[in-house]
């Protein structure tokens, strides 16, 4: 029974002329890739970054590190930098009317829970982070990265990545609303 090559021998595969060696290293990494796009700008708008993406990872892939068997870090740096350029080359957004001055009597988040202020407290907190913390974090968290892949990911050492991860934990723990809504939290989970 023959075992699935690695990402990196596909790599070298597609080097040498075939054409579905890298189809291949796509088509398993696609749906991270795409989530991890999707979670930074939308899905419409990853769908279009996937791409550019795939082109940037085929046209670099002669300078893909071979030691490494996964590509998976790789290819999250590929996305992470096609980010980049992505927000470098935005225009500024055009204001939005004050949604304040609207009629009192309307009132379309009746229904709201209490997670939408869980998530604006995590939104305003990951938002204090700086970005290498930011990146770091969630690479971890949502992608579900080690540390060190996190940190190839975005180009900064194993050890450079772990203190980016430690200082994001430790701004999280100390940004604002965060005690009240991790209080919050574990008196949830106690009474259950």
């Amino acid at each position: 029974m023959t075992s699935d090559p690695e990402d990196a021998e596909l790599i070298v595969r597609s080097l040498d002329g075939d054409a579905d060696a890298f189809v291949e290293v796509v088509r398993r990494h696609e749906a991270a890739v795409g989530a991890y796009l999707a979670r930074r700008v939308g899905r419409e708008r990853a769908e279009d970054l996937l791409g550019e993406v795939w082109v940037a990872a085929f046209s670099s892939r002669a300078k893909y590190d071979r030691s490494f068997p996964d590509a998976g870090p790789w290819l999250f740096g590929v996305a992470h930098n096609t980010l980049r350029r992505h927000w470098r080359s935005r225009r500024d957004e055009v204001p939005r009317a004050n949604v304040v001055d609207m009629a009192s009597a309307w009132d379309p988040w009746a229904a709201v829970d209490d997670r939408v202020d869980v998530d604006r407290v995590l939104r305003q907190a990951l938002a204090l982070l700086k970005p290498q913390q930011r990146e770091i974090l969630t690479l971890v968290a949502w992608e579900d990265l080690t540390v060190a892949d996190a940190g190839r990911a975005i180009g900064v050492s194993p050890g450079t990545a772990r203190r980016h991860l430690h200082e994001a934990r430790m701004a999280l723990r100390n940004a604002p609303g965060m005690l009240a809504l991790l209080t919050d939290h574990n008196t949830v989970k106690e009474a259950n």
